[in-house]
C-alpha cells in the first residue's frame, strides 16, 4: 500500500474526483439528500463539499454528473423518496418523477446555480463532454417505464442553452456515453425489440457533429447486458465490466480495427474480482464501484461494506497504468467510514488550473 506522494512519477495533484452519494439506508428521523464528496489522488483522501439543493427530503438518481471548466453540472434524473420504517433496515424506495432540471456548482465559488433545463426530462441516459459542450442522449422519461426514447440534445455552458439533435435510430437506455475521436458515442444500454436476444443492445450510436448525423456500429459491445463504464485514455477506450459485474476481474480494450474488447495484459486484481471480499478475516461485500480516467491511468474507487452492530464502510482506491510500459497496478490505503452510503451515479474528473 503507498500514497501518491511515495509516487513522484505521478503528477496527478491538480485533478480531483467527484462522486454522488446518498444515504443507503436513512433512519427515520435522518435527513434524505444527495452529497457530493471529493477525492483528491494526491493525498488519497476524500471529503464531502456540498449537497445538491433543492430536493430536500428527496434523493436524486440515474442522473448524470459532468465537469466543464471550473463547474460541475447535474443533469437529469428521477426524484425518489425512502420511507423508513420502526426498523432502519425496512426502507421502501418510491419513484416520485422524473426532472429536467440541471443544476451547475463552481468549485471555486462553492455556489450552486440553476440552469436552462433539458428539452427532455431523463434518467438513465448517455452523456459525455466534448468541446466544452454537454451532450445526453436516450434513457427514459417516464418512471415505471421499461422503453427507452431516441432523442439527444446538446448544451452550450457559455450560452446557457440546450439545442435538440438528431434521433438515434433505436429506443435505448442504460447506454453509456464517451468521446471519442471526435465524435459522440452511445454504446450499449436497453433497446426496444423483440426476442431474448436484441442485437441493437450490443451495438453503439455514433454522431458526427460535424454533419449532424448518427451512425449504428453492430457489435460494439458484444454484450447483451448494458456496460458500467467506458472511458476513453489516450485515444483508446476502457471498460471495467457490466452493469450487473462492475468489476470482470480485469480491464478491456477495445480494438476498433476487429471491433472486439481484449483483455489488457497486466489488468487481472484479485482484490476487486468478486462481489464480496475478504478483509482481515471479515466477509465484505462490494456497495459501488466506479471509474476515473486521469492522465494514462485508471482510477477505480469502490466502496465495501463491513457487517456489524455499527454500519461501516471500507473505501479503496487502485490505480492501473494504461500505457505501454506503465507499471501495473498502485492500490492505496483503504479509508475507514461510518454509515453505509450509495453511489447515485458514476464519478467525473475535474482538472483544476492554478
Amino acid at each position: 500500500m503507498g500514497s501518491l506522494s511515495s509516487l513522484p512519477q505521478l503528477s496527478h495533484a491538480n485533478y480531483r474526483v467527484y462522486m454522488a452519494f446518498c444515504l443507503k439506508d436513512p433512519t427515520p428521523n435522518g435527513d434524505m439528500m444527495n452529497w457530493i464528496e471529493c477525492y483528491d489522488p494526491s493525498t488519497n483522501s476524500s471529503h464531502r463539499v456540498t449537497t445538491i439543493p433543492g430536493i430536500e427530503n428527496h434523493v436524486l438518481k440515474g442522473f448524470s454528473m459532468v465537469a466543464v471548466g471550473d463547474s460541475i453540472y447535474v443533469i437529469g434524473g428521477r426524484l425518489c423518496h425512502k420511507v423508513v420504517g420502526n426498523d432502519s433496515y425496512d426502507v421502501d424506495e418510491m419513484e416520485l418523477k422524473v426532472l429536467p432540471e440541471v443544476l451547475g456548482y463552481d468549485i471555486r465559488t462553492d455556489i450552486w446555480s440553476k440552469c436552462a433545463p433539458l428539452g427532455t426530462a431523463r434518467y438513465d441516459f448517455a452523456c459525455t463532454v466534448s468541446d466544452e459542450k454537454i451532450y445526453v442522449a436516450g434513457g427514459q422519461c417516464t418512471v415505471g417505464s421499461a422503453r427507452g426514447i431516441p432523442s439527444a440534445e446538446v448544451y452550450d455552458p457559455a450560452l446557457d442553452e440546450w439545442k435538440p439533435l438528431r434521433n438515434m435510430s433505436t429506443l435505448r437506455y442504460k447506454c453509456v456515453g464517451v468521446t471519442w475521436q471526435g465524435k459522440i458515442h452511445v454504446v450499449g444500454g436497453y433497446c426496444d425489440g423483440q426476442g431474448p436476444f436484441n442485437m441493437r443492445r450490443s451495438s453503439a450510436e455514433v454522431y458526427d457533429t460535424q454533419i449532424n448525423k448518427w451512425q449504428l456500429i453492430s457489435r460494439m459491445w458484444e454484450l447483451d447486458v448494458p456496460p458500467n463504464q467506458i472511458v476513453a485514455i489516450d485515444g483508446n477506450l476502457f471498460s471495467s465490466g457490466d452493469c450487473f459485474k462492475p468489476w470482470k476481474g480485469y480491464i478491456e480494450a477495445y480494438d476498433r480495427n476487429l471491433n472486439i474488447w481484449n483483455i489488457v495484459d497486466g489488468s487481472h486484481l484479485r482484490s476487486l474480482s468478486s462481489q464480496s471480499a475478504t478483509s482481515d478475516d471479515v466477509t465484505e461485500e462490494r456497495v459501488y464501484l466506479t471509474v476515473a480516467p486521469i492522465g494514462t491511468y485508471l482510477y477505480l474507487l469502490a466502496g465495501y461494506r463491513r457487517p456489524g452492530e455499527i454500519s461501516r464502510l471500507r473505501s479503496v482506491v487502485h490505480a492501473f497504468d494504461t500505457s505501454a510500459n506503465g507499471g501495473g497496478w498502485r492500490s492505496f490505503e483503504p479509508r475507514e467510514e461510518e454509515g453505509e452510503k450509495e453511489l447515485c451515479c458514476h464519478c467525473c474528473v475535474l482538472k483544476q488550473v492554478s
